[in-house]
């Protein structure tokens, strides 16, 4: 471990076996590798028959290990010398020589070696303290062989895991802060115990793998130029995606994951939707084919006598679940707008979140459940929620009232109204009292909340039964996303031909179907009224 040895070598041991040499580990990381080498260590002690190998690599990691814990003394000799040094610049010396004896009681470095030299407030010394900041921030985050699993428990592992995907969610390419945002919330909020979803959110977000999937984009698999690192990125999402099979949608017939920092649902989480119904909505990723979640009405309370039994308060809870669908869309490109698009890439991402966004507009609003999401009318629809109007031809102030009225407070402090604009148009023939406007483009509200528009609904009264209006906590309806959106290319696109008309020829254009899953459903009807005409 001289300090010529280069870095990430066996040292010219010839055992094969890569080793960060010591001059360039942090503190946490030359204690990690002090505890790797004692293991390995142990591990040959324990061998009945040791061989001659077995003997010079113990060697090896013996001289090691004596190396490494040089570097660390050296490093904590350091770091309580800036310590000391960061104190005494801003001190007269009267003031160095009453804090010497005083505070630091009687020793200049008590202080330094407890890692608040620089006073309360600010982060612990990251040499020092190796549960400090600094352990959480990584050199390459995506550097998956450096993640040692071997003598860690699996938690300690899964935290590694969660660690370098946050890292890696600050430094993604290719998109802005608000995406680098969304993914941080995601991961921090649905990764799983195993970190299934950092892992993949890692292979995903790798600078390598965008590169390599944008060449696939613009060439497509036989004329792609990838380099090593590409390819070998590559490989990697696919590795990770066949071990959290439950979050990819891809499989060895072929296709490629959307870069994370691509994919639509990362996009719609950061930069909003147009599709209002997901604005108000709870959103939650899935990793399954089907989401699981857990609702129950609020624990009763209730008044009990002294020195009574006190009174069966529990909730029930019930077990929502939401099935997962699949949608799909075709994006056909020019070959000359591959050739000359400065980023082709990430305008078709925001494409594909466009029409996604557009399709799941509809589902989220009157979708049939079947092969689809079911949609807030439909699950409402035949049930206790249901509010008749007073006519079936038209619409009366009073029915606006007796809806808002209908829904129990609990959810009305929270709710939101939902129509389709020329609904609102009816409404506001009524007059000006219903309405409330805070101006500065701040959308307006009806009865003091606020007003979503879908423009499936219906839209007119006519004789029938027409769901005309809702109010609810729409916290109560879920949409469930899954994340890794897949895209196939399609080298060449041919024109449509009539029948017998032969073959058709080249459209001098390229496509890439994508597909997503996703699905939605209310987890409490109570939350809603609907007005029926």
């Amino acid at each position: 471990m001289s300090g010529d040895m280069p870095n990430g070598t066996d040292g010219g041991n010839g055992d094969g076996r890569d080793r960060p040499s010591g001059p360039t580990l942090t503190h946490s990381q030359a204690i990690n590798r002090l505890h790797d080498l004692r293991t390995q260590m142990s591990a040959i002690v324990e061998l009945e028959n040791p061989t001659d190998e077995d003997d010079r690599y113990f060697t090896e990691l013996e001289r090691e290990f004596a190396e490494v814990d040089g570097h660390r003394r050296r490093l904590e000799r350091d770091a309580a010398l800036a310590a000391v040094r960061s104190t005494t610049d801003g001190l007269s010396a009267t003031a160095y020589l009453r804090t010497e004896r005083g505070a630091f009681g009687g020793h200049p470095m008590a202080n330094a070696r407890s890692g608040s030299a620089s006073g309360a407030g600010y982060d612990r010394d990251p040499l020092l303290d190796p549960d400090s900041i600094e352990e959480r921030r990584f050199r390459n985050p995506w550097a998956f062989d450096e993640v040692r699993t071997f003598g860690r428990a699996p938690e300690q592992v899964s935290a590694e895991w969660h660690a370098r995907a946050l890292s890696a969610a600050e430094r993604m390419q290719g998109c802005d802060d608000a995406i680098r945002q969304a993914a941080t919330k995601m991961i921090e909020r649905w990764d799983d115990e195993d970190a299934n979803l950092s892992r993949f959110m890692l292979a995903l977000s790798n600078p390598d793998y965008l590169r390599g999937w944008t060449k696939l984009f613009r060439a497509g698999d036989a004329a792609a130029a990838l380099n090593d690192g590409e390819r070998q990125a590559i490989a990697t999402v696919r590795q990770i995606a066949r071990a959290t099979r439950a979050l990819s949608l891809t499989d060895s017939a072929g296709g490629y994951l959307v870069p994370f920092q691509l994919d639509p649902t990362v996009v719609l989480t950061a930069n909003g939707s147009v599709n209002e119904i997901r604005q108000a909505a709870r959103q939650v990723v899935a990793i399954g084919d089907t989401w699981n979640g857990v609702s129950s009405n609020a624990v009763a309370w209730s008044y009990d006598a002294e020195a009574t039994q006190v009174s069966d308060d529990s909730p029930t809870f019930a077990q929502p679940s939401i099935p997962i669908y699949k949608a799909d869309g075709f994006v056909p490109i020019s070959l000359e707008a591959i050739q000359d698009a400065a980023n082709i890439t990430a305008e078709v991402a925001n494409l594909m979140a466009e029409g996604k966004d557009i399709l799941e507009a509809s589902a989220f609003a009157v979708g049939s459940g079947v092969g689809m999401p079911t949609g807030v009318v439909t699950a409402l629809t035949g049930s206790a929620s249901v509010v008749n109007a007073a006519s079936d031809t038209a619409l009366a102030i009073g029915d606006i009232y007796k809806l808002h009225g209908s829904l129990p407070a609990r959810y009305r402090r929270r709710s939101s109204w939902l129509a389709n604009n020329l609904i609102y148009n009816m409404v506001r023939q009524f007059g000006t009292d219903l309405w409330g406007s805070l101006g500065d483009d701040r959308p307006p509200g009806l009865l003091g909340r606020p007003v979503l528009e879908a423009e499936d609904m219906d839209g007119t009264i006519s004789a029938g039964a027409d769901n005309v209006l809702i109010i609810g906590d729409f916290s109560n309806y879920v949409i469930a996303d899954r994340i890794g959106m897949t895209m196939e290319f399609i080298p060449h696109l041919f024109q449509q031909t009539t029948a017998g008309s032969g073959f058709g020829r080249p459209t001098n254009q390229r496509g890439w179907l994508a597909y997503v899953r996703h699905g939605a459903d209310s987890i409490n009807d109570g939350a809603f009224r609907m007005l029926q005409a």
